[in-house]
């Protein structure tokens, strides 16, 4: 049976997501925004929490998304997709895809990535996105079972903080490393066309850019602040 994901083509995913507190934040204007940038060319959007998944299926039911959802627990710095809890949550809504943290940091609650790997293409057969910090992360995450690899969380882990995302010195290791199979993404810091070409030719099968093109937050602020100084 054919998928949204059969012969998938390299390019554009928009990531469209907006911070707590903000107007941006309602369902229909996340459904908005996706349905907008798939008008004008994007392959498929990613996306966070059921409820935007679930408003952006109804509105665009042919799209393809992959969906997670942000949760914070005591005692990890896991919070993208961080148990099994979220994960069918995120699956039941109408991903395609689920993004996950696979980096190798705690759990909550001691979950362990593998099994919650294993559950998910056992008991729901989805195609699983792990966000990764480093090129070991990602190839364990395709040893474990993920389906898509993704630089997502490099600059943003413990272990990469002191780094500036995109990571795109990351791919290539990626690309030649990973199974054929393994969808590579970029992810992170893609502030620009010439970036998201530049991720491609570095061995990217698909390039998520966010911020630059619905960060409507955080781009008014970086300019206000800017203008200020």
């Amino acid at each position: 049976m054919a998928t949204r994901l059969d012969g998938l083509a390299k390019g554009l995913i928009v990531s469209v997501q907006a911070p707590q507190g903000s107007p941006m934040r309602d369902p229909e204007v996340i459904a908005a925004m996706a349905d907008a940038s798939l008008r004008n060319g994007a392959l498929g959007v990613r996306l966070e929490s059921p409820e935007h998944i679930g408003a952006v299926r109804r509105r665009c039911p042919n799209a393809l998304i992959i969906g997670l959802w942000k949760c914070t627990f005591p005692g990890s710095s896991v919070y993208i997709t961080p148990g099994w809890r979220e994960i069918q949550a995120v699956w039941r809504a109408g991903a395609d895809v689920i993004a996950i943290d696979a980096t190798a940091r705690i759990r909550p609650d001691q979950q362990d990535l593998a099994d919650l790997i294993a559950r998910a293409k056992s008991d729901l057969q989805a195609p699983l996105m792990a966000d990764v910090d480093s090129v070991a992360n990602g190839l364990r995450a395709a040893s474990l079972g993920c389906d898509w690899v993704g630089t997502t969380l490099f600059g943003y882990t413990e272990d990469t903080v002191e780094q500036t995302p995109p990571g795109l010195h990351l791919l290539a290791d990626l690309r030649r490393d990973l199974p054929a199979d393994v969808r590579l993404i970029a992810e992170g810091g893609i502030a620009s066309p010439a970036a998201a070409r530049a991720a491609i030719t570095a061995g990217a099968d698909n390039v998520v850019v966010g911020t630059a093109i619905t960060g409507i937050d955080l781009q008014v602020t970086a300019y206000c602040r800017q203008l200020a100084g």
